[in-house]
């Protein structure tokens, strides 16, 4: 085995087996095979059989079947090691695997010895080892939540108050394009400021942010739900410009039952596309989960209709909630008119829309047979589509068949079908076909103007 070999397929899932699939075959009784793979090198299958001997008592035979891999210097193994001792009660086993790796500036493996050690009463010395990556933002993310078990809150208070005062990264101070070092250092300063009930200088802090939302959340909206500041959070809501702070009002209201005020709020048009097309979607989903199906289907066929709703994501979004209220029929109607509206072309894009809602009014062989004629019908990703189709009408040998077709990139499809034709061995062979990495390319000192750019 090689490090590199290995962080390679797991990064890109290629050329091994991956966890879906190693789950699958636990599923339908294939624990031999997946041994067996697990000697192999395929450390999908070796993670989850060391997981499946500890469970059996067998520590012993689980640290063996790791073994080979961590002696490759591949963090990731040696932390597998670590997670399984630890869950043994080996605490001081796991750290010492975990401690080398750590000491290295590995900043994963700091990560989680950080963790480790504040899980086990040693905060003090988690913390002393992460304050010198106070400018990672990983790290600082780390201390943080390390000092509130430890006790350490003012400390990593104080580490994080000179940090937010932004410096120009030119060195102009008259620049206004400013950063902070660590990049969440105001966030993680207002989690302080808020566990020590400081409310107020917390909700000062987020004020100051330049980017406001991380992963679909805000912070200053999320605090202000959490200390029912409703007002508050209704005006920031109002001009907040992604739309996340009137999702967390409308989530609030729901919560208290005012259903009636949390469609009001996604009524609310805001100033940005962003508001106006996700706003539109979490209104319906809101409507759908209150058995208000009819209206849910109205909120975005007005959205698809509007300029610029036309987009695949959204009328994909129509055709879901045509299909789950019963109204297939309507929902082939609609793509009829869109496709009228473009003089009778229907990219795949589209036209796969119809295929589900074709299934579920009786015309499965119809929906196979427009699929197959479609002028992208034999591509590789029309083959996911159209695979999926036969294996619904029975016709898996031929699913399998429209897959071998496009190898390698419906491996992961091909193989479970496989495997749910009981053949492994084919399965297992189609996967572990390595895949070459992509070449990097060359700079030839000129732009082209052509697409892709």
């Amino acid at each position: 085995m090689d490090a590199a070999d290995l962080d390679y397929r797991v990064r890109t899932l290629s050329g091994c087996i991956p966890p879906l699939l190693v789950s699958r075959l636990l599923e339908l009784g294939h624990a031999g095979e997946v041994e067996f793979q697990a000697g192999r090198g395929e450390w999908f299958c070796a993670r989850e059989w060391a997981r499946l001997l500890g469970e059996k008592g067998r520590q012993a035979q689980a640290l063996e079947t790791l073994a080979p891999y961590a002696a490759t210097g591949w963090w990731p193994a040696t932390r597998a090691e670590a997670e399984l001792l630890e869950s043994w009660g080996r605490v001081e086993e796991a750290i010492e695997r975990a401690r080398p790796y750590a000491q290295t500036g590995n900043r994963l493996a700091l990560e989680f010895f950080a963790r480790l050690l504040a899980r086990h009463g040693r905060g003090d010395e988690a913390f002393t080892l992460l304050r010198a990556g106070i400018d990672d933002w990983f790290l600082a993310d780390c201390l943080v939540d390390i000092a509130e078990s430890a006790g350490l809150d003012e400390e990593a208070a104080a580490l994080l108050e000179g940090r937010v005062e932004a410096v120009p990264p030119c060195g102009d101070p008259d620049c206004d394009n400013r950063r902070t070092e660590p990049s969440n250092a105001i966030g993680l300063l207002a989690a302080i400021r808020e566990r020590q009930g400081r409310i107020e200088d917390a909700i000062a802090l987020l004020h100051t942010r330049n980017t406001t939302s991380v992963n679909g959340r805000d912070q200053l909206a999320d605090l202000l739900a959490r200390h029912d500041r409703i007002e508050e959070l209704r005006a920031y809501a109002a001009v907040e410009y992604h739309g996340h702070a009137a999702r967390r009002l409308a989530e609030v209201l729901e919560e208290r039952g005012d259903v009636e005020g949390a469609i009001d709020v996604y009524r609310q048009p805001g100033d940005s596309p962003a508001r106006r097309y996700h706003g539109a979607v979490l209104l319906s989903e809101l409507l759908a989960r209150h058995g208000r199906g009819d209206e849910a289907i109205e909120v975005m066929r007005t959205l698809a209709e509007s300029p610029g709703g036309g987009e695949d994501w959204i009328i994909g979004t129509l055709c879901t909630l045509y299909a789950d209220h019963g109204r297939a029929h309507d929902g082939l109607a609609y793509l009829d008119a869109v496709k009228a509206r473009r003089d009778g072309e229907e990219e795949w894009d589209f036209f796969r829309m119809r295929l589900p809602l074709m299934a579920d009014c009786g015309l499965l062989d119809e929906a196979i047979e427009q699929a197959q004629a479609h002028p992208e019908g034999a591509t590789w990703y029309a083959a996911w589509s159209v695979s999926d189709l036969l294996a619904q009408a029975g016709r898996t040998e031929e699913a399998v068949a429209i897959l071998e077709q496009h190898l390698p990139f419906n491996s992961s499809l091909l193989a479970r079908r496989l495997i749910d034709l009981g053949r492994i061995k084919d399965a297992v062979r189609v996967l572990q076909e390595p895949r070459p990495e992509p070449a990097e390319p060359v700079w030839t000192g000129t732009f082209s103007t052509e697409p892709p750019f």
